[in-house]
């Protein structure tokens, strides 16, 4: 995978890349809030509550339920502007760096991600998870809300890898502890499978492999343990590797990887119908 987005210059940076439209085509029923997902401006969640605070007409009428199924010939309005078509879906890696947040919208006015992203390519960027604003390493990024909410539930089942580096004389027997889960503050942490790679002085370097991915995992469980993460580098997310990805970069992933490891068609498009009656 080659793609690498570089940062603009002042030259170019007026010339970014724009989304990829589709060609149009005609769907089945299938729930609202998974037609706004899937248009790429939000997650399913996102979409629901939307519904729910009266944001979202349904052929001209506001709609404030969820469970309503809707196909290409229906009307969808998201804050009084029309429901976009659907872009090719698509997945990018980004090599995130330490000190930025992953969020859309920090009202402390910390940096984001996004804040960098928006320079290297004109989308709309849905993250698949989060890394906390200390950690670094990879992230997915797709156009897709839908296909972002459905890669970060713990039912997909992938394998979320990390190098870990924690301040203090490491004891094996002590990450042999967590190969059957754990338990702290009453919330249970799944299978981890924790190997001791070195010890520097009084820092020691771990690989954590674990499926669940629950907020600040790794931070909790070294802590419960008497070690504290110093650096926190997530190296693969499923079938994709950080590699050789420079910090701060990012790659798109070919379409072909996309649809074996994600195992998508052809991708569903709704293009409203604005001559309904």
């Amino acid at each position: 995978m080659k793609n690498t987005f570089k940062k603009h210059n002042s030259e170019t940076s007026s010339n970014k890349t724009t989304p990829e439209k589709s060609k149009a085509l005609d769907t089945g029923p299938e729930r609202i809030a998974k037609t706004i997902a899937r248009s790429g401006l939000c997650s399913r969640r996102e979409a629901e509550r939307w519904i729910l605070n009266g944001q979202v007409k349904l052929n001209s009428k506001i709609l404030t339920e969820c469970g309503v199924n809707v196909t290409s010939k229906d009307v969808i309005e998201v804050n009084g502007k029309p429901l976009p078509n659907k872009v090719i879906t698509k997945l990018w890696m980004y090599h995130k760096q330490r000190g930025y947040l992953v969020t859309n919208y920090d009202p402390k006015g910390r940096s984001t991600i996004f804040d960098q992203l928006k320079n290297k390519i004109e989308t709309r960027f849905i993250s698949v998870g989060r890394l906390d604003m200390d950690s670094e390493g990879l992230i997915l990024l797709t156009n897709d809300g839908d296909l972002a909410r459905k890669l970060e539930l713990p039912a997909t089942g992938w394998l979320r890898k990390y190098r870990v580096r924690v301040h203090g004389y490491v004891v094996p027997k002590d990450l042999e502890t967590l190969k059957n889960g754990i338990i702290i503050d009453g919330i249970r942490y799944g299978k981890i499978d924790a190997t001791l790679d070195r010890q520097q002085g009084s820092n020691a370097w771990l690989t954590l492999s674990f499926r669940e991915g629950k907020n600040r995992e790794v931070r909790k469980v070294m802590n419960h343990l008497g070690y504290n993460v110093n650096r926190l580098i997530r190296i693969s997310f499923g079938p994709f590797n950080l590699n050789n990805l420079p910090s701060g970069e990012l790659e798109e992933v070919k379409n072909k990887v996309l649809n074996d490891q994600l195992d998508l068609s052809k991708p569903k498009i709704l293009k409203q119908n604005k001559n309904r009656k």
